[in-house]
């Protein structure tokens, strides 16, 4: 894998594609500035060789220019996060970007504008690609949460830099994550997949049957299959259309001696809210009006069995409505399990935007292995894709 250090940065302007889609208040605040903290390593290792930096990122899906969606009001944090002042460019093209980056002296930090106030950057154009690589000596990805897409800055303009392109330290740590759950993982491995829909974690489940001992099911889609095998589930959510496929997915299953983990009760309410009333059920004797809402204790109990025993863990999507405090505790739970597991020498991976937010909710994010910082590029590559932005390196 080509990474830094295998690149000459003294006195080279280097382009690093970040992923600053951070979150921001009414006010044009940052809430969460993880994505900009996570990019770090990478620009301290290219001023600490001598090199100056230009950030290029997206932020939001803007409608062509929009202030609200200017990386001008993300500078201030990031200036506190990467411990340098940023300069900042109101363009990410043309005679003002060309100027500021031409300006740049070694150990200084330059941010363009939002990528996407130019409609030729989700569309991979040519041009604005080479546009952009005329800004700097050296391409550096370390956006992996756009990983999955062939903009114009995450892949195309890789090919204007054929000797001195690489991966920055991020997006390497999050292949290495991936690859040493997907291809060199240490058994008994287990997979938690949790989520409303077994429609969206498909692909995934087929790409993954091979390399897994056994899969937790949890969340919104353990009805799909409960339902499948003859239970009654009430008012839970369901794919009705989904049945003979979950039906299909637990015989693959068998024929590769993986072991299919279903909760056996759940914490059912009378109505979808914090406030409903609440009841520990068999998960499949739902009776109507009621609905299963997180994984109940006998469940519980079930997989921090099958966790301890693992030496490789990668959770995906939540147990329960973890929003709602008082449907949470199946997800909290669940963690706590992996954090034990990692503790004892498991290797845990944690993917996918809601088991993200939970971990960092519930303050677990510290006692797991892995974090990923990129939800749909995660799942492409657990569904067996290659991304094009890592191809382009």
């Amino acid at each position: 894998m080509k990474t830094l250090q295998n690149l000459n940065l003294k006195d080279k302007k280097v382009l690093i594609r970040v992923d600053f889609n951070v979150p921001l208040n009414e006010q044009f605040q940052v809430t969460d500035s993880t994505r900009i903290s996570a990019a770090k390593p990478t620009i301290d290792a290219v001023l600490k060789a001598g090199g100056s930096v230009i950030l290029m990122s997206h932020l939001g899906r803007p409608k062509g220019v929009e202030e609200k969606y200017s990386l001008s009001h993300i500078v201030n944090t990031a200036s506190k996060e990467l411990g340098v002042e940023i300069k900042f460019v109101d363009d990410s093209r043309g005679e003002k970007a060309t100027s500021a980056a031409s300006q740049l002296k070694p150990g200084e930090v330059l941010l363009l504008e939002n990528l996407r106030f130019y409609k030729e950057e989700e569309a991979g154009d040519e041009t604005f690609a080479k546009e952009l690589a005329s800004l700097g000596d050296v391409y550096v990805n370390d956006a992996f949460g756009t990983a999955h897409r062939a903009h114009a800055s995450t892949t195309i303009i890789a090919k204007h830099f054929p000797n001195t392109r690489a991966f920055g330290m991020l997006l390497a740590k999050e292949i290495e994550s991936l690859d040493k759950v997907l291809k060199n993982s240490e058994k008994p491995v287990t997979a938690i997949l949790g989520g409303s829909k077994v429609s969206s974690k498909i692909t995934v489940i087929e790409n993954i049957l091979d390399k897994i001992d056994h899969m937790i099911i949890g969340g919104g889609m353990t009805f799909t299959f409960i339902k499948a095998l003859g239970g009654e589930i009430g008012n839970s959510i369901c794919e009705d259309d989904k049945l003979e496929l979950a039906l299909e997915i637990l015989e693959k299953a068998k024929a590769k001696n993986v072991q299919i983990h279903l909760p056996t009760d759940v914490v059912a309410a009378d109505a979808f809210s914090n406030d409903a009333k609440t009841q520990v059920m068999d998960v499949y004797k739902i009776p109507q009006g009621w609905q299963g809402l997180d994984a109940g204790p006998e469940s519980l109990k079930q997989f921090h069995e099958v966790i301890l025993q693992s030496k490789t863990i990668l959770w995906n999507g939540p147990l329960g409505v973890f929003e709602m405090p008082n449907f949470a505790n199946g997800t909290i739970e669940l963690g706590k399990s992996i954090a034990e597991a990692t503790k004892n020498g498991a290797f845990s991976l944690v993917g996918g935007g809601d088991s993200v937010s939970a971990v960092k909710q519930f303050e677990l994010e510290d006692t797991m292995s892995y974090v990923s910082t990129g939800g749909g590029a995660m799942l492409e590559m657990l569904e067996g894709k290659t991304l094009p932005g890592i191809a382009a390196i």
